[in-house]
């Protein structure tokens, strides 16, 4: 029911915007709108729909915060949150094997030095 209704909602939406029938269609078409958004079914289906998102919010919730909390281990090398375990740490030298061996990220100081030509 809701997915319809969005549906509609987001093709009138498109359709008004997108028309060029005129101001005549256009005043049509809000009517229709207003008349649908005026609805008792629909203000209760979205009264629901508010309802039942509220009543969801705290598993979301904790849910992404295991998500994120999950994630976040993951990049910390060896579960530490010092930088210095970092740079010896298994994945730190995977990187480095990984890097082209031209590459700025292995030097010391990457900015060249001297005079310029």
């Amino acid at each position: 029911m809701m997915k319809k209704l969005l549906l509609l909602t987001a093709g009138g939406i498109g359709y008004v915007l997108g028309a060029r029938a005129g101001r005549e269609r256009y005043d049509q078409i809000a009517g229709m709108a207003t008349k649908v958004k005026d609805n008792p079914r629909v203000q209760d289906a979205a009264q629901q729909a508010a309802e039942t998102a509220k009543a969801q919010a705290p598993v979301v919730k904790d849910k992404v915060t295991s998500a994120a909390s999950s994630a976040a281990e993951k990049v910390k090398p060896g579960g530490g949150s010092d930088s210095s375990s970092a740079a010896s740490s298994p994945a730190h030298s995977d990187l480095e094997s990984q890097l082209n061996p031209d590459s700025t990220a292995l030097q010391d100081n990457p900015y060249p030095q001297g005079d310029l030509p």
